[in-house]
């Protein structure tokens, strides 16, 4: 049996409490001694999948999500707990937030438009895009 510690399971004072309580893991998946935690598919299958940077693995990851019995309570928990990374109630998180996926490694691929009122930049611009692609 492997057992991790999750960021959501730290325990920082007051976290639980008052308007701004996050929701823990245990309350959605049910604790390590609990007959549920073991039945959910996270807890079935390789912990590293649901924290991989390779598009591949999260999209298995997001589809183990997708037949979970506590999808929904996963994903808000996840928001309140503003997760730092990895995939929660099926959805990609990234410094906290949902993302639609990750950005690949490397330099931004520059995109404009090309302008009507300066022609001469269009065949840099168009000049530019091609060495780019």
């Amino acid at each position: 049996m492997i057992m991790t510690v999750l960021f959501g399971e730290l325990l920082v004072p007051g976290w639980a409490e008052g308007e701004s309580a996050k929701i823990g893991l245990s309350d959605v998946t049910g604790s390590y001694g609990n007959e549920r935690a073991f039945t959910l598919p996270c807890h079935n299958s390789d912990p590293e999948l649901f924290f991989s940077e390779k598009v591949d693995e999260i999209s298995i990851a997001k589809s183990l999500c997708a037949s979970c019995p506590v999808r929904k309570e996963c994903l808000k928990g996840a928001l309140s707990r503003q997760e730092p990374c990895g995939v929660w109630g099926g959805e990609l998180f990234e410094a906290g937030r949902v993302i639609a996926q990750k950005r690949s490694a490397g330099r931004p691929r520059l995109v404009r438009e090309l302008s009507d009122d300066r022609p001469e930049l269009d065949s840099s611009i168009a000049g530019l895009a091609a060495l780019c692609s």
